[in-house]
Parts: structure tokens; C-alpha cells; sequence
């Protein structure tokens, strides 16, 4: 009959050196990679020095297997999970289609521009209203509480908010044009 003999820290050490090989064979058998089972094996010998054996273990090879066997599990554990991850994340991009081209993008950020340009020029009680109706979607109502109006009277400060944007944007684009037809015709005429 074999006894287990009781192993302290410095000991386990010693033991983890013994079955290093074997240890290694398991990591590489569960990773599927012999860098991930070095890894692996750096962790263990990290976690040996760090901690404190308080009791004395009876059966340090098993332990030491135990532990391969649980970082091994883990790290497969968190390798599905990444990669659950990284393909969620790859799903919800959109596609090479779907992202603006070069003059969508510039088109997007005039029109950003003159809708700011519009903005500026309205009375302060009508560019709130028409912040909290299109960029914090509140309701109408809530609008005119915050307001001190009626609703219909919000209803009419976003229509004429609405209109005013329009019509600067029209002017806008008209004298953005007139700019293009301008320059254009100097062009023609002997580059001036």
C-alpha cells in the first residue's frame, strides 16, 4: 500500500518541474496548440509561486492536473466567447455597400452645415421646440408643457421651424450653384 506523501509549496514546485512533461502533453492534447499549453503552463507556475499553500496536499501530481484541467477548460471557455463576440460584432457592421461613399459623405456634411446655419437664425422658443420634437423625440405635448404653449401652437412652431430650413437650404443650394455655374464660365474663357 502506497502513502501520499504531503507536499508544501516549495515542494509543489518541485512536483510541477517532475510532471512538467506530462502536464504539457495534457494542455497540448485540451488547447489543440503547443503555444497555448506553454501559455498555460507559464500561468500555472505563476499562480504556484503567487500562492500560499496553507495545508499541506496529499496528492500533489493530481492537483497539479486538476489545475491544467480547470485552466484548460476556462481558456476554451473564454476563446468561444471571443469569438462569439468578434462574430456579433462582425454581424452588426454594415456591409462595404452601405457605408457612404466620398460625396455622399461630403453631401451629408453640408447638409449638416446649412441645417445649422438655419438653426442659428430661428428664434430661441422654435429651435427648442424643434430639438426636442427631432433630436430628444419628445412628444408634442410634452413639448408645449416644457414650452408653456398648446399643442397646436407647437404643432405651427415646428411647421414654420420645418420651412425655414427648406427655404435656407433652397437659397443655399441656388447660390452654391450660381458659385459652380460661375466659376465654371471662368473656366471656358482662358482659365481667369
Amino acid at each position: 500500500m502506497r502513502f501520499a506523501t504531503l507536499v508544501t509549496e516549495t515542494g509543489l514546485k518541485a512536483v510541477f518541474l517532475q510532471e512538467r512533461p506530462m502536464l504539457l502533453r495534457l494542455l497540448v492534447a485540451r488547447l489543440s496548440s503547443r503555444d497555448d499549453a506553454e501559455d498555460a503552463l507559464q500561468d500555472i507556475w505563476l499562480k504556484l509561486d503567487q500562492q500560499e499553500v496553507r495545508t499541506p496536499i496529499a496528492q500533489p501530481a493530481a492537483y497539479l492536473y486538476r489545475m491544467a484541467s480547470n485552466l484548460a477548460a476556462d481558456r476554451r471557455i473564454s476563446a468561444a466567447r471571443s469569438g462569439a463576440r468578434e462574430t456579433a460584432w462582425h454581424d452588426v457592421q454594415p456591409a462595404a455597400d452601405e457605408q457612404p461613399d466620398a460625396e455622399r459623405g461630403l453631401l451629408a456634411r453640408e447638409r449638416l452645415q446649412q441645417i445649422e446655419k438655419a438653426l442659428a437664425g430661428m428664434p430661441d422658443r422654435m429651435r427648442t421646440a424643434l430639438r426636442l420634437y427631432r433630436v430628444e423625440e419628445q412628444p408634442q405635448k410634452d413639448i408645449a408643457v416644457h414650452l408653456g404653449m398648446t399643442v397646436s401652437g407647437v404643432e405651427k412652431l415646428l411647421r414654420r421651424a420645418m420651412q425655414q430650413i427648406s427655404v435656407y437650404r433652397a437659397n443655399d443650394e441656388a447660390d452654391s450653384s450660381e458659385r459652380h455655374r460661375l466659376s465654371g464660365e471662368g473656366d471656358t474663357h482662358g482659365g481667369r
